[in-house]
């Protein structure tokens, strides 16, 4: 299961290390475990509180299974939860992340663990973008997309059309944009249910993209840097909707979980 079609066919991926498998163990979509004896000793705590039995494997083995250059022992097979935009987008939900042709799975990882850091509920990855089930992504996201919604594959098109059903405000993250998040905060905009849309690492959105969204937004930059690369730019815009969201009347201390 170490490539695209492998997880695409059997439903399932691999997380490696103490902690995606423990965030895996608790969301519960580990079917298989592999550890060494040496991550068993290490980690006994952590095996307890999964109702399976680990497989003792050799450290080549473990090695074998792994993507990293240092090995941890511990590898769980899980089974893939993504869920379809519709559940993704349902109505109730205050903060969105729509990923249009992200190709690195380390700043795809770091986007889901920062969205998760912000008290977003879903992030939405468009066909072309890489496969949040890859090891990398799985790794940078350290463990966050296990508390998620997480959508494949996911048609622009549909992801805009369904977020404005669900009450969302659509904003394009562009370098370029009209209005910036200085006056999107000062003006009370921010603080309405928002999808944050997000575009490939080199290219940005493309303008057809950009153009369909409610505003195009950038991050001031008050210093000489040219411009924030995605990640950061994706830190900086969550970050400061979910203030915004949180300091509006009535929303102090709403709860980030999902919908019932």
């Amino acid at each position: 299961m170490t490539t695209r079609a492998e997880r695409s066919s059997a439903g399932q991926f691999l997380a490696e290390g103490p902690q995606a498998v423990g965030e895996a163990v608790v969301a519960g979509v580990v079917t298989e475990l592999f550890c060494t004896p040496a991550a068993l000793e290490r980690h006994h705590g952590l095996l307890l509180s999964w109702a399976g039995r680990p497989h003792l494997v050799s450290e080549r083995a473990a090695a074998g299974l792994s993507e990293t250059v240092h090995p941890q022992g511990i590898v769980a097979v899980c089974t893939a939860g993504h869920v379809p935009a519709a559940v993704a987008l349902c109505p109730g939900r205050r903060l969105v992340v729509l990923l249009v042709e992200i190709n690195d799975p380390g700043n795809a990882g770091t986007v889901l663990r920062t969205a998760d850091a912000a008290g977003a509920q879903a992030v939405l990855f468009s066909a072309g973008s890489v496969d949040p089930y890859n090891g990398k992504c799985v790794r940078a996201s350290a463990g966050s997309l296990f508390h998620l919604d997480l959508v494949r594959e996911a048609e622009v098109s549909v992801a805009l059309a369904g977020a404005r059903a669900a009450g969302l405000r659509v904003l394009a993250a562009a370098g370029d944009g009209e209005s910036d998040l200085d006056t999107e905060i000062d003006s009370g905009r921010l603080a309405q249910p928002t999808m944050w849309t997000f575009g490939n690492e080199a290219r940005g959105l493309a303008s057809e993209v950009a153009a369909a969204c409610d505003a195009r937004v950038r991050v001031p930059i008050h210093g000489r840097s040219e411009s924030l690369n995605l990640a950061a730019a994706a830190a900086v815009s969550l970050y400061a909707s979910a203030r915004a969201q949180r300091a509006a009347p009535g929303n102090a201390g709403a709860d980030r979980g999902r919908p019932a």
